[in-house]
Formats: C-alpha cells, structure tokens, sequence
C-alpha cells in the first residue's frame, strides 16, 4: 500500500492544476495548490513540504528561482521541474541547482508523472528511514558515552561513602605536585581520621559505623571548593586536597571540618570516651613540608598522629 506524501504543486496552468491534483489525490496524497513562485515559496515556509511539483515559467519568480529558494530553507526537499520539450537546457540547468528530477508537458503519458512521484516518494521514505537511523545511532552514542562516563567515575569513587578512592586521590596529588612545582604554586593536604572509631563500631555495631562514614562525608563536602579533592584513604581514614592553599588556609579550613564534625548528632556518639564523636586533623602544605608526593603524605600524616596524641579532636599542622 503507497504512503501518501505532502505535495505542493505550482503552475499558472489551470489545465496542468486540475490534471496533477486529480492524478495525485487518486494515489493517496494530500495535495496544496499555488498560482506562482511567491504564493508557492510563502506555503513552503509556513510549512515545508518533502515534494514540490513546479512549472519553470511562473511569470514573475521562475521555477529555478523557487527552486533555490526551497533548498534554503529545506535542502532535504525534493523538488521536481516541468518543462516543455524544448527546454532540455533548462531541466538539465535545474538538475545542477538540485532538482529531484523534471517532467516534460504536454504530459503524453501520466504514467511518466506518477512514476517520478512514486519514486520521489520512496526516496523520501529512505531518507527518513535514514535520519531516524541516524538519530537513533546518535542516541545510543551519547548514551553509550553517558554510560562508560558513569562507569569510569565509579571506578574512582568508594562504595560507601561516594567519595574519591585511595588510587584516585594517589593521582590526583602526583598531579597537583606536578603543577605546583611548574607553576610555584601551593596546595594543602588535611589527613581526617575518626577518634575511637574502633570503639563506636563495637558499641553500635559496624551498620551504625557505616552511617557514620557516609555522614561525615557529606559534612567534609559542605563548603568546600569545586576544585577541591576529598577522598576515604582508608577505614576510618580521609584525605582533603587544596589547591592554591597555604598553611593559613589550610588550617582555617581544618579547624571548620573539625568544629562541624564535633557538632553534629551522631547517634550513639554519647558512649565515646569524650561524650561525642570527634574527628583529629593532621595538615601539611606544599612545599613547605614536602616536594614530593610521599613526603607530604608523611608530614600529613606525622601531624595526624601528633593532634592523636596531644589529645583527639584537634587540628595539628606539621612544623
């Protein structure tokens, strides 16, 4: 069964309208009329249509005219050129400027004009076929890419907590090191570790432990800079990268995680040793306290180890 098509047809011949609108509405397609090239080109632009059937003497804009000006607007579109059979030059002239095909008139055999149309037809029907394949491919790209984009961030980010992992902080600090040293910049690193964290893991159990973790990694985000890395090192361990932050910054920032985390509600917090759960910050700054990426993981985590002794629940800068 044919598939009918929106064609418009333009011609000054009263004769050739009457013949095209009762040949192509008895094969099935919707057919508009116009008098000229103007009346023809402002029905396109309100409303393009995939066919055009155009005479190449309108009287004022031409066939060729029209012609050009439909592929401006839709390139797609096929246009098809009735001329007389003396006028071969002028099909052919059409043809170059993008012309679907041409008819010749007197039409002798409307077989000719419904052959040409069925074929514009079919060939309207590929090239949809091709755009929606086209469009579906382009889909599934951006979706596949979505998808291996998803992946690829999971592959660098822990399970609980959603935070960085271990290995992509690792590369990320080799990174800023590089930087820095070519730029003269500095950075900081704050190494977080949770006091007692052995001890409410044992008295609420390691579900209540897990919660824990995931909270403080949403207190450790709130307020802290884009460019900024966060990452769990390990257990009960996490690790905070700050570009273009010296020591001053550095321990501000500290001192703002550590009061966060010394105020908020955790569950159960009242059985630690001090009656809420605390965290203790070691900080070390770039380069200062290190030129490379394992001494300032250690200066870190020399001052880490310094506010554990001094104390629990302290901010300590490595000196």
């Amino acid at each position: 069964m044919k598939t009918g098509l929106r064609i418009l047809v333009v011609d000054n011949d009263d004769s050739i309208r009457e013949v095209m609108v009762r040949l192509l509405e008895a094969e099935g397609h919707e057919v508009t009329l116009a008098v000229s090239g103007e009346d023809g080109l402002d029905l396109f632009r309100e409303d393009p249509f995939p066919l055009v059937i155009t005479d190449i003497t309108l009287g004022g804009m031409d066939g060729i005219q029209l012609l050009q000006e439909i592929k401006k607007i839709d390139p797609n579109s096929l246009v098809v050129i009735i001329t007389s059979y003396g006028s071969m030059e002028t099909a052919v002239k059409a043809l170059r400027y993008g012309a679907y095909d041409y008819l010749f008139k007197p039409f002798e055999d409307l077989n000719l004009v419904t052959s040409v149309v069925d074929r514009a037809v079919e060939k309207n029907r590929l090239s949809q076929e091709n755009l929606s394949l086209i469009e579906s491919l382009r889909r599934s790209k951006e979706e596949l890419e979505e998808l291996n984009l998803k992946l690829r961030e999971m592959a660098v980010r822990d399970g609980l907590t959603g935070l960085h992992d271990h290995r992509f902080f690792q590369d990320t600090l080799t990174t800023e090191v590089a930087r820095a040293k070519r730029h003269r910049r500095v950075f900081s690193l704050l190494f977080l570790d949770v006091d007692y964290f052995k001890r409410y893991n044992d008295v609420n159990g390691h579900l209540a432990g897990d919660e824990v973790l995931k909270a403080l990694a949403r207190i450790f985000q709130e307020g802290m800079r884009a460019t900024s890395t966060i990452a769990r090192y390990g257990g009960e361990e996490f690790v905070i990268l700050l570009p273009e932050t010296g020591k001053e910054g550095a321990l501000k920032a500290a001192e703002s995680i550590r009061q966060r985390v010394s105020d908020h509600p955790f569950p159960g917090e009242e059985r630690q040793p001090s009656g809420n759960l605390t965290i203790s910050i070691g900080v070390a700054t770039f380069p200062e306290d290190g030129t490379e990426r394992s001494a300032l993981i250690q200066s870190a985590d020399r001052a880490l180890y310094r506010a554990k002794q001094d104390g629990r629940d302290l901010v300590f800068a490595c000196t």
